[in-house]
């Protein structure tokens, strides 16, 4: 897990069995229910068999470390971003065995296509965790171009291979609805290999969108061709849509901060980092930079370096299709259910690598991973 630390406070390491139990259980009921939690309702409830003198004087002690407070004097504590930092370090230390993650991969392979699988991903992890939802798709934008060939098939239909840095090839076959000599295909294949030597894969695909926009002011039917060929192929080595969302109104349901509901400016600014892909990315980029244990990153509120994800958590995982790596996670309140998160992106992580390269079936030893269960 990578993480940022929103203090220089105490950490649930630091502390005693029993405040590490009270500060626990305090952080649970307040997930489950919003309101401040009372020394007697931890006593009464939280099965430590302590009393509620001793109780109050655990919480005093968490609260001087800064991961509990008082918003009023006479109401119970509320977790701070750093004590729901020590609740989440917690769960990570308890993992329980996974349950088995076929019913996720069944619904994943229904999709027809790279996009349809993340498309899905996106779904699957907004119903599961009642947040918002996101999918990144690997991106080859940086990749550089190498080669492309055009070999003529059976009747109408043409294999496109486009080869990349690093041995990555990509292959398709297309039916153009008529008859092309090789020598035709052989020619164009060498236009487009000398116009786009040098360039990235990203780079070679906004120029093909651009020829082609100008089609129907291109006299010469061989490059028109030979660029709807090149065209449908780069589409799926680098996307367009490569980041897909679901879930987005979950976020205007649950999240409020201390003092109200969080303010739409706040919403709307986190909505357009999301669409925006660039943003997106380069924040994970920047987490997922970090040190990773088991491939998660958990990130609470004040832990953001973006100052409009402050009210917010994010938990994200990466996947492997087989030659890049992806990102998978959901946006949430801080005060989120984050067992229930944190097993959402992990299995669904694994679903999507399983299904993505191969579509092997799942490894003998699954169910010595997370989920992870309460503390």
């Amino acid at each position: 897990m990578s993480r940022h630390s929103a203090s220089a406070g105490h950490t649930g390491a630091d502390l005693s069995g029993r405040a590490r139990s009270v500060l626990a259980a305090l952080v649970q009921e307040y997930i489950d229910h919003g309101t401040p939690v009372s020394s007697r309702w931890l006593a009464e409830h939280g099965g430590f068999g302590l009393s509620s003198a001793t109780v109050r004087h655990i919480l005093a002690g968490l609260e001087e470390a800064g991961l509990v407070w008082q918003p009023h004097t006479s109401a119970g504590r509320v977790p701070t971003d750093l004590g729901y930092r020590s609740f989440v370090d917690l769960l990570l230390e308890h993992r329980l065995a996974a349950r088995s993650t076929s019913a996720v991969e069944a619904r994943l392979r229904q999709a027809g296509s790279v996009n349809g699988v993340l498309s899905n991903v996106s779904h699957e992890l907004s119903r599961v965790s009642h947040h918002l939802g996101f999918a990144l798709a690997p991106t080859n934008e940086v990749v550089g171009f190498e080669h492309i060939e055009f070999v003529p098939l059976e009747g109408t239909r043409i294999l496109v291979l486009v080869t990349a840095a690093g041995e990555q090839v990509c292959h398709k076959v297309v039916d153009i609805g008529e008859r092309v000599q090789r020598g035709e295909l052989e020619q164009g294949a060498h236009y487009l290999n000398r116009e786009f030597r040098g360039l990235t894969l990203g780079e070679v695909r906004t120029l093909v969108i651009e020829q082609l926009r100008e089609e129907q002011v291109l006299c010469d039917e061989l490059l028109s061709r030979s660029l709807r060929l090149a065209s449908s192929t780069l589409e799926e080595m680098v996307p367009r849509d490569s980041v897909f969302v679901d879930g987005a109104t979950a976020l205007f349901d649950e999240v409020s901060d201390d003092d109200g509901p969080v303010p739409l400016a706040t919403f709307r600014a986190l909505l357009e980092m999301v669409q925006e892909k660039h943003r997106l990315v380069r924040l994970l980029s920047e987490y997922l930079d970090l040190d990773v244990v088991g491939g998660l990153t958990v990130v609470i509120g004040a832990e953001h370096r973006t100052a409009d994800l402050k009210p917010f958590s994010l938990i994200a995982s990466t996947y492997f299709d087989g030659r890049q790596t992806g990102t998978v996670g959901v946006i949430g309140p801080r005060r989120m259910r984050y067992s229930r998160a944190i097993a959402a992106v992990d299995s669904v992580s694994q679903a999507v690598s399983r299904v993505l390269v191969n579509h092997s079936p799942p490894p003998a030893d699954d169910a010595r991973r997370t989920p992870y269960g309460s503390v």
